[in-house]
């Protein structure tokens, strides 16, 4: 009988780019099959539930840590920052991980379909035990891999299936918060998209504030509440990670990787840099290829 495990590493063996990262016809569904433990890798999540089926993986947000193995997922309902480390891996067992976006309209569409529910933990980063149904339906999701004319008309059912599932298990009173169309949530997630589109530009909290219908004070406290960090220090992060991988995946030197995303300064640059990620960029680059050259 085939396993999720199974399709999962054949495709990944076919199809994983060099960070092991497969993409897949399927919009918002990606898996990874990483064969050596990882270096510590920094960004700001999409929601998004990922179902490990394969090695371990340690994920922090602030000043929380969270453990994830086989059988575990982890589900994040907001745009927040996490540092993330791939620590049980090999050759003959790679990590595997199948990572699912959630979309924000099937949620609502379900939420008032399902009625309300009890209140429970809506932290928006948790790990709990992988329910059987959401697993059933992402191994007959995955199924459709093997039959691409399938994919067109079975696709959408089964995303919307593991949807459901997710909104009734466990994880429920977390995802829901997303499906309130007028709920805090949804207003800054029009202002996080705003931000991801235009990071590298200057953006006034005034149009952000807009973006979400709030005022600027509201719209500060609630950013702040929803993703763990101001709209400013959110912006940073996204041009430094940006950065990051300019650097190390299209080889830019430091100041054009800087100009890129935004900053005017190269020593200010340099400065914020090394206070997010703990290094200079030419030493943060000079380890990443070492490591690299050692994996």
């Amino acid at each position: 009988m085939t396993t999720l495990l199974d399709i999962m590493d054949r495709h990944g063996r076919l199809h994983a780019d060099a960070n092991g990262i497969a993409a897949t016809p399927i919009p918002g569904v990606m898996f990874f099959r990483v064969p050596a433990p990882s270096g510590i890798t920094h960004a700001i999540a999409r929601p998004l539930v990922c179902l490990v089926v394969q090695g371990a993986k340690q994920v922090t947000m602030g000043a929380r840590d969270f453990q994830l193995h086989a059988g575990e997922s982890l589900l994040i309902t907001a745009d927040v920052p996490i540092v993330s480390q791939i620590t049980k891996a090999s050759h003959v067992a790679p990590y595997v991980s199948l990572v699912l976006e959630l979309d924000l309209a099937v949620i609502a569409e379900l939420v008032l379909e399902m009625g309300p529910a009890l209140a429970g933990d809506a932290a928006p980063v948790r790990v709990d035990r992988t329910d059987g149904e959401v697993a059933a339906a992402a191994l007959r999701l995955l199924e459709l891999l093997d039959r691409p004319a399938a994919l067109p008309v079975l696709q959408a059912p089964l995303i919307r299936e593991m949807h459901y599932w997710l909104l009734a298990g466990q994880h429920g009173a977390a995802i829901r918060r997303l499906g309130w169309p007028d709920g805090h949530a949804q207003r800054i997630a029009r202002a996080v998209a705003l931000l991801r589109d235009n990071f590298a530009k200057p953006l006034p909290v005034s149009r952000l504030a807009a973006a979400a219908g709030m005022s600027p004070s509201t719209f500060h406290q609630h950013f702040r509440s929803v993703t763990s960090l101001s709209p400013l220090q959110f912006q940073k992060q996204l041009r430094l990670i940006e950065a990051r991988r300019l650097m190390s995946a299209q080889g830019a030197s430091a100041s054009s990787a800087a100009f890129a995303v935004g900053y005017e300064s190269v020593p200010q640059f340099t400065r914020e840099y090394g206070r997010l990620f703990g290094a200079s960029p030419v030493r943060d680059m000079k380890a990443a290829r070492e490591q690299a050259r050692a994996a």
